[in-house]
């Protein structure tokens, strides 16, 4: 994949999951890397192991510890990519932002349900943020022809899982989105797609109530009895980020084994 060396990906959530496994496999393509992240001292160790591998694959680095749903966070990251872009738009932008809350609508005590200031923020981060960050790299000029924008979703969208139900609806909206911002830029050449994980042993699934029964089920009935893993993720979106293929804009992409159909 020649024709990615040299150019920016810019990834939100990439010190972990598919955030990282992206980031990776870009930067083996010879792409540069810039990467926001959320990261207290004691995972820090981990960004910079990613930052070296990044650099031994001959990659330049921008990464930034901050909250991507931060408008001002948001300028300020911007503010310091825009000029190492050299005047040349991203190739590809990756949303992995996984942070909301894990709690039922409904239950006996009112501390245990769901509260509206989590409802806003799991829709806020999980699914609003796309578009504040893909409305602010257009308006610099950072998104322009050949440029490709993913958004993780995943099967939760459109099923019910216990305490799930925020995230469902943020994958909902993302999806929503995914679909509104592709319309939007398909005039400029610039592809938006929702790439849908199979279920995936990362730090985030683990956080989700009865994760273990969803691993059991996969394994026991998908079709190639294992669960994807990040590296099918980050080689379906390195493929998917080469020229000539701004015109596959608009859907949700499945990349799960056919995991989903089961």
């Amino acid at each position: 994949m020649k024709d990615l060396k040299g150019h920016w990906a810019l990834i939100l959530g990439a010190s972990s999951g598919f955030g990282e496994a992206t980031a990776l496999e870009l930067a083996r393509h010879g792409m540069n890397i810039a990467g926001v992240h959320l990261d207290r001292k004691a995972t820090l160790p981990n960004v910079e192991r990613i930052v070296a591998e990044i650099a031994k694959a001959g990659g330049r680095t921008a990464f930034f510890n901050v909250n991507a749903a931060d408008e001002v966070k948001r300028k300020e990251v911007l503010d310091a990519l825009e000029p190492k872009l050299d005047g040349r738009p991203l190739r590809t932008m990756l949303h992995s932002l996984a942070f909301g809350a894990l709690k039922p609508y409904l239950a006996e005590k009112e501390e245990d349900r769901i509260t509206k200031v989590q409802m806003e923020m799991t829709l806020d981060v999980m699914a609003h943020s796309l578009v504040y960050w893909v409305q602010d790299l257009r308006a610099r000029k950072m998104l322009a022809r050949e440029s490709r924008v993913f958004a993780m979703t995943s099967a939760g969208s459109a099923r019910i899982m216990p305490n799930y139900g925020a995230v469902s609806a943020a994958k909902s909206a993302l999806e929503s989105h995914v679909r509104q911002l592709a319309v939007e830029l398909a005039p400029h050449g610039v592809a938006v797609n929702a790439i849908r994980a199979g279920i995936t042993d990362t730090p985030s699934l683990r956080k989700i109530p009865g994760h273990e029964v969803m691993i059991k089920r996969v394994l026991e009935y998908s079709p190639v009895r294992r669960l994807t893993t990040p590296e099918d993720v980050s080689r379906a979106i390195a493929s998917l980020s080469v020229d000539g293929l701004c015109w596959l804009t608009g859907g949700v992409i499945g990349v799960d084994g056919a995991e989903f159909l089961i």
